[in-house]
């Protein structure tokens, strides 16, 4: 039996877990950020750093007293090295290191896309349905829009977004409306009341690497579409029921968001939808022997890509993580360790933070 304790801070969540031989979670405390960033709009790095500060010695004690253990049951400590903000990674491997320093136990370094990956694995090694090798593995998020090939000897890099992310895209045209930060979920939650075949939206064609994502024309797009509409008083409204309202029902928001808007959603999304799903179908055409798909990071809570996988069909078992797992979490970095923990993989209490750490 083996006890890992994980720690996550890549970004504005503070999270740590404690798994017991790779599949048993024995607990997880996440602590968001949400509230504080959402006045900026977006994640603000100095701010980020601060909270991490603030949050990650309790968090840390929280995980331990409800996975009833203290420092020395633990086998060793894994925090995330990378990628992700500067700041933000140095709290969480600091205090990894500071708890390997003192319990003498062994520090693993992970990275955070990795975990993502480990996230759907754990899960469905919990389910029994193991997920099959090799498989392309699609990391969609805030920060990160990668394809890769996963095989038990690594990952080959197929392709990247060369702008922004699908998350950041989402997050900036939800801005862009007036339904403020994060707004990727009430995107995903009006997008079923509009036809998403509306407003025709065309991507860029990529050269060079045909498998690479680009997502920063389809926003701008849609910051033509409302510069050629009178929408001041629109967005006015849904920014002062915001302010009423931090979190509003799906019927407030309708109540503010005209039909022709919401059309305009549902084909942002189903763009971005259709988008991501053509290129993991031309990346399983590509690579030799793909037996599954993994699709993991916070985009993968949308319901709108969660359908149009089950309805498209792609002739490949598709596996999701929960929503608990799609957005950052401390489980995934600890499940990541394991394999690493298994091989005697472990960091020098010098290892470094790398916020633009590869997974290759």
């Amino acid at each position: 039996m083996a006890r890992i304790l994980a720690i996550e801070s890549s970004c504005d969540e503070t999270a740590a877990a404690v798994i017991e031989d790779e599949t048993n979670v024995l607990s997880s405390v996440v602590a968001s950020q949400l509230a504080v960033h959402a006045k900026y709009g977006g994640v603000v790095p100095e701010l980020a750093s601060r909270e991490h500060l603030r949050a990650v010695v309790p968090v840390v004690r929280e995980a331990m007293e409800s996975a009833g253990c203290a420092f020395g049951d633990l086998d060793a400590v894994a925090a995330t090295c990378g990628p992700g903000l500067a700041g933000a990674l140095l709290v969480g491997l600091t205090y990894a290191k500071a708890i390997s320093f003192a319990a003498k136990i062994p520090l693993i370094t992970v990275n955070h896309i990795e975990g993502h990956i480990h996230a759907v694995i754990l899960e469905a090694a919990q389910k029994r349905t193991p997920v099959e090798l090799p498989a392309l593995a699609l990391i969609v998020s805030g920060g990160h829009t990668h394809m890769f090939e996963a095989r038990a000897t690594g990952y080959r890099l197929l392709g990247r977004t060369r702008d922004d992310a699908a998350g950041e895209a989402f997050d900036k045209v939800a801005k862009l409306l007036g339904f403020g930060y994060p707004g990727g979920p009430v995107i995903d939650v009006l997008a079923p009341h509009g036809n998403p075949r509306e407003v025709r939206f065309t991507l860029a064609k990529m050269k060079g690497n045909t498998l690479d994502f680009s997502f920063s024309g389809l926003k701008t797009a849609v910051l033509r579409w409302v510069e050629g509409r009178d929408m001041a008083a629109e967005i006015a409204a849904r920014k002062l029921l915001l302010r009423a309202v931090p979190q509003p029902s799906v019927a407030q928001w309708l109540e503010v968001t005209p039909k022709a808007t919401l059309d305009l959603v549902a084909s942002f999304q189903g763009t971005v939808v259709a988008e991501l799903l053509r290129h993991a179908e031309a990346a399983a055409e590509q690579v030799d022997g793909v037996r599954s798909i993994v699709v993991s990071g916070g985009v993968a809570c949308n319901s709108g890509l969660r359908a149009a996988v089950t309805e498209r069909a792609l002739g490949l078992p598709v596996y999701f993580p929960s929503p608990g797992l799609s957005t950052d979490n401390a489980v995934m970095i600890a499940a990541a360790a394991f394999p690493k923990f298994r091989r005697g993989e472990f960091s020098a209490l010098s290892a470094p933070a790398e916020p633009n750490l590869t997974l290759a």
